[in-house]
């Protein structure tokens, strides 16, 4: 049997921050996606044990100043493109900056510089993730996914996907109903 789940990536990795944070009696606030502010300093051991017990679920206590930025560029793409409410229409270049308190071109480099691709690259890497997502969750036509994400048409969707995926977007959606019929079989 298999499962399609829908699930928010931002409250799953809130609450396992939480449910961490707690378990090893740190008194914290969290400020934003990726972002916690510990309101007392936890002792050498106590850290330790916390940053293994992140790590046991992916997650990772960056100190490095550049890698914390670029973790800021990421968290605030992702927030960008996964987010319903953020406005679509908003130039990105204008969205990072007036965010993040840079200019476009500082962190368009640092990016660079860090993680060998682009801030472009990796938009476009968050943009069919959720295309995936949504073909998968919620059965939208590509048409309205291509608006969702703010494509100019679904030819520009279509391309973006194949070159990321190898597959097109339509061929993607006739694996995922094949799986389903499938699974309805069983």
């Amino acid at each position: 049997m298999t499962l399609f789940l829908k699930f928010d990536f931002r409250a799953i990795c809130k609450k396992v921050l939480e449910d961490t944070l707690q378990a090893y009696n740190i008194e914290y606030k969290i400020m934003g996606f990726g972002e916690v502010e510990l309101l007392k300093k936890p002792t050498t051991e106590k850290a330790q044990m916390l940053f293994d017990a992140l790590k046991n679920y992916n997650i990772e206590v960056v100190e490095n100043q550049k890698s914390i930025l670029v973790q800021k560029i990421k968290d605030t793409i992702i927030d960008m493109v996964f987010n319903e409410n953020t406005e679509v229409h908003v130039k990105t270049s204008a969205y990072l900056s007036d965010t993040l308190g840079h200019s476009y071109g500082y962190l368009s480099n640092l990016f660079s510089e860090v993680t060998y691709t682009s801030i472009e690259n990796f938009i476009i890497l968050q943009k069919i993730e959720y295309a995936k997502r949504l073909i998968i969750n919620d059965r939208l036509s590509l048409t309205e996914i291509a608006f969702k994400l703010n494509y100019s048409s679904v030819a520009h969707l279509s391309t973006q996907f194949k070159n990321t995926t190898g597959i097109t977007p339509s061929a993607f959606q006739r694996i995922i109903s094949k799986r389903r019929e499938l699974n309805q079989q069983n």
